[in-house]
């Protein structure tokens, strides 16, 4: 088994999970085969569902804004303001967010507004029993691990705040959310640009050299990199591959059981 050596300063570890994403799976498969097909499968009956309620109305809002912004981009979808209170003119506008959802996903967009409506559709979810986040079996023991050697955990993720703490407040390991010690998403800045990396550290209270990033996105690792953020790559069945010279540069783990502690 490979070891990797957290070096001595480190005090924290930031981990990337997606949401959904590295860390977890259902059946030897991401979470990804099955809360985005969710989406796609159920965005429309909930929005149907939940269309008058003022959380549902701010994620449209925000959709809707966001659709203005990407009115540039070929094959954009826009979302109108509502012209009445018909039931035609309505169900034309529910059609319009779904297809604007499909468009985001289709490109693999990554913006607050999707984030936002999909995290409230896996929190309804659930809620109601119908989906759990499942860990890969090293996962838990290592965070507990890495907890009574003093060290803080905290996940930073394109996905909402609210998407991750649904994952660890409902895992087939029950509410494992008092492992983790705070959340980060893209409000704070993009995974690969290196200044988000140094507000993470400012809200933490600790300097970048005191985290150990771990992700399987190499773009995400050198942008750490240039904050002085100590990386480590995942490497998990799914992932995307590496070059030879990534695999060269950076260090791999496959397991976070292969992150060796020094003695505190």
């Amino acid at each position: 088994m490979v070891v990797v050596s957290v070096p001595a300063e480190v005090t924290v570890i930031l981990l990337d999970i997606e949401v959904p994403g590295d860390l977890t799976s259902s059946e030897g498969k991401h979470t990804k085969d099955t809360l985005f097909p969710y989406i796609k499968e159920n965005v429309k009956e909930y929005l149907q569902t939940h269309w008058d309620e003022e959380e549902c109305q701010q994620d449209v809002s925000l959709l809707r804004k966001q659709a203005e912004e990407d009115a540039h981009l070929d094959g954009a979808v826009p979302i109108p303001v509502a012209s009445g209170n018909a039931g035609d003119d309505l169900q034309q506008m529910i059609q319009a967010v779904v297809d604007n959802v499909y468009w985001q996903m289709s490109h693999d967009r990554k913006t607050t507004a999707l984030k936002q409506l999909q995290g409230h559709m896996w929190k309804a979810a659930f809620t109601a029993g119908r989906m759990k986040a499942e860990f890969f079996a090293d996962v838990v023991p290592a965070v507990r691990r890495w907890r009574e050697a003093g060290m803080k955990v905290y996940i930073y993720s394109s996905g909402s705040v609210e998407a991750q703490k649904l994952l660890f407040g409902h895992s087939t390991e029950g509410d494992i959310l008092e492992l983790i010690d705070g959340h980060f998403d893209t409000k704070i800045g993009h995974k690969v640009e290196s200044e988000s990396y140094r507000k993470i550290a400012d809200s933490i209270g600790c300097s970048t050299s005191n985290i150990l990033f771990l992700t399987d996105v190499t773009l995400e690792a050198s942008a750490a990199e240039e904050a002085d953020v100590h990386v480590a790559v995942v490497v998990r069945p799914g992932n995307a591959g590496l070059t030879d010279d990534e695999k060269t540069y950076y260090n791999l783990i496959t397991s976070f059981s292969e992150l060796y502690l020094p003695s505190t």
